[in-house]
This record gives structure tokens, C-alpha cells and sequence, in this order.
């Protein structure tokens, strides 16, 4: 066999062996990480009265209300992640806003913006401030 021949068998066994050991790494490090809890904040959308993100209607005027929702709570990064990343429902143009936030500022801020783009009097806020969730400090790279 050539030089050559061998040099490339030697990396392909060096480099299949080590998959395991990869593998088992990364098993390892998703069983560390703690799971996310958002289980009591989560709690009132088991209830078939509460309006949920796949319950909304996919035709076009409700899904492009919520994206225009989205993009204005979004581009302002005044807003924390939590506030950024509420929940925005679309129903025949009628709004509910859900989700942990960290001040009673960015709830009005939020529903400041989807009154603007909906309209007054088509939007539901139960956005919560200050719970458990909104309260744990966000990493910078997300500010």
C-alpha cells in the first residue's frame, strides 16, 4: 500500500473512533442542563376557554396583524426578552397579547404597539409582570 493510501485509512479510524466519545459528550451535557420551567405560567393555557397561538385562524389578515405586531414589539430594543418574546395571538383581528414581562412599562409599551396596529379595543392583554420568569435577568448578548 502506499504512503498515501495508509496516512488517509489512519485519519478515517481516528476520526470514526471518536464519534463516540462525542456523542456520549453531548448526552451528558443535555442531561446537566436544567429544563425550563415554565409550567405554572403555562398552566391557564390548558384551559379550552384560552386562546393559543395554534388556534389561530391561518388565513392572511390574522397572520400578517400578528407578524406587524411582532416586528414592532421586536425592533424595539428598548424591551427585554421576555417582552420581546410574548405570545401574539390572532383571531378575525381580535389581538390577546401573552407572556412574562419584566415592568409595568413594557405591558403598556406591548399593548401601546398592537393597539396602533389593530386597533383600540381589539386587544386582550394578559401579559403578567414581574412573575417568576420575566424576573431572571437576561443574558447581554440578547439586549
Amino acid at each position: 500500500m502506499s504512503k498515501a493510501l495508509v496516512r488517509s485509512l489512519s485519519f478515517f479510524v481516528v476520526l470514526f473512533s471518536s464519534f463516540p466519545s462525542i456523542w456520549a459528550q453531548d448526552a451528558d451535557s443535555k442531561q446537566s442542563q436544567p429544563a425550563p420551567d415554565n409550567t405554572k405560567i403555562n398552566q391557564r393555557d390548558r384551559s379550552k376557554s384560552e386562546p393559543t397561538a395554534d388556534q389561530q385562524k391561518e388565513n392572511r389578515s390574522d397572520r400578517e396583524l400578528a407578524r406587524q405586531i411582532r416586528r414592532a414589539i421586536v425592533k424595539d430594543k428598548s424591551l427585554s426578552t421576555y417582552a420581546r418574546n410574548i405570545k401574539i395571538i390572532a383571531q378575525d383581528g381580535m389581538v390577546t397579547l401573552k407572556g412574562p414581562v419584566n415592568t409595568q412599562e413594557e405591558k403598556q409599551a406591548i399593548e401601546a404597539k398592537a393597539a396602533a396596529i389593530a386597533g383600540q379595543g381589539k386587544i386582550t392583554n394578559e401579559i403578567e409582570v414581574g412573575s417568576k420568569q420575566a424576573s431572571k435577568p437576561s443574558p447581554s448578548h440578547y439586549r
